[in-house]
Parts: structure tokens; sequence; C-alpha cells
């Protein structure tokens, strides 16, 4: 199928996780083969070990996989936004790199977000952590933090499963941090939210490389940002062209 007729783009970004690319890729394919017309598009974020390599090599054997480059790391929001802008379907899905994202819940997401024009993102919500108790307690309090100030009833935004309509995530305002407020943000549009429950586990090989202060502290700001973009947003109008 052409690059054209895409009907669905998973957008994974990734940095220095070499080992986890062809794994990942393979179960990508076992979940959406048959089902959709699809593209796998990776962002590298400034990697500097040989992740960069094995995508260029796996490319060689397929047509529907694409690779971005940041030249140099300018974190997961700004990866993931790179990912859209350059995306071919009408619906985007992404996950994390790490394979901690198990892409099998992905054909749910997508069903969702095909289901009905009212909602705009569906959203993965872990079970079954696998991050360590640290970790976990740092996302209960963000989550927490986050839901008692924007009211956005959902439960944990920090899971990268998600699919989303192309269109409404390009209307959103983008900031640093921009893929932990995607539903109070996609709601400001007047969008609904689907939401269903992924199990979380471990990653197949490396380390975290977006860090533990990216989740909580500097969140902060960003939190008190998008509630002020919440109350400040006005109902969109109904636009309709006068002809002659």
């Amino acid at each position: 199928m052409s690059s054209s007729q895409r009907s669905v783009s998973i957008v994974v970004p990734v940095r220095n996780e070499a080992d986890n690319i062809a794994p990942l890729i393979a179960e990508i394919d076992a979940a959406l083969d048959g089902r959709w017309a699809y593209e796998i598009i990776y962002v590298n974020d400034g990697s500097t070990d040989a992740t960069g390599e094995r995508l260029a090599s796996i490319m060689q054997q397929r047509n529907n996989l694409r690779q971005l480059r940041h030249a140099k790391s300018a974190g997961q929001s700004a990866a993931v936004r790179s990912g859209v802008r350059a995306a071919r379907g009408a619906i985007v899905a992404t996950l994390d790199g790490d394979g901690q994202n198990n892409p099998a819940f992905l054909p749910d997401l997508i069903a969702a977000v095909e289901k009905s024009p009212r909602v705009g993102l569906a959203a993965g919500q872990r079970v079954g952590r696998k991050d360590t108790g640290f970790k976990k307690f740092q996302s209960r309090i963000a989550n927490g933090v986050r839901g008692s100030i924007l009211n956005d009833g959902t439960r944990d935004t920090g899971c990268g499963l998600k699919a989303f309509r192309r269109d409404v995530f390009l209307m959103l305002p983008y900031f640093d941090g921009l893929h932990r407020f995607l539903p109070a943000l996609v709601r400001r549009e007047g969008y609904e939210i689907a939401y269903v429950d992924v199990i979380d586990r471990p990653r197949h090989s490396g380390v975290s490389n977006y860090g533990f202060f990216d989740r909580l502290w500097i969140g902060i700001l960003d939190l008190a940002g998008v509630w002020w973009l919440i109350r400040r947003k006005k109902p969109t109008p109904d636009v309709t062209e006068v002809k002659a």
C-alpha cells in the first residue's frame, strides 16, 4: 500500500534504545497486521548509541518504517510532536520505545478513537506497574495533584500508550511536557476521552532515558500553565462560510 494510504501512524519516541528496536517493531506488526494500513515512525531523539543504525537496517527490509532524527535530544514531548507532524495517518498512536508498553493494546486504543467522532483521545491506564516503588510513589502523587487541580478524570497520564486524532493533537498549544496533559487539553477542545486498561511490563533492556525530575518537579509550572489555559478557554465558535 502506498505511503499516502496509511490510515494509522504509530509514533515511537526513543533515545538510546538500540536493543529494544527490533523486538518492539515485531510486536507492533503482530498487533496491527491485517487490521489497519499503518506506518511506524521512530523519532530518534538525539541517540548516541546504535539506535539510528538499527533502524536504518530494518528500514531496508520494509516500506512502512520511517525514522526522524533530532540532532540533539529535545525531550519526549518534542519527539512525539515531531512524529505527529510527520504522520500520514488520520489517527496517531504512541507508545514508549523501551518495551514497557505492550503493543497488543494498540488495537483497543485505535478502535476506541474510531468508534465515535466525539472521542479525541484514547488513553492507556496502567495496571500492574513494573516501575520501582519510588517511581510508583512519585507517579501517584503527581497524578493526584494534577487530577485535583485540572479535574481531568484521568488516573494515569504518564502511560505512553495513547491514540488520538492527528488534527486534534495539532490544535493543542505546544509546550515541553505536553504529553503529560493530553487528557485535560483534549477536553479543553470539547472532545471526549476514552480509557483502556493496559498491563505494564518490565523494559526489554537498558535504563530509563527520560529521568524522574522530568516526571514531577518540572511539571509543577506546567500544571499551573495548563490550569490557566483551561480557565481562559472560550467556547469554540460555530463557523460557516457565507457565499455570494
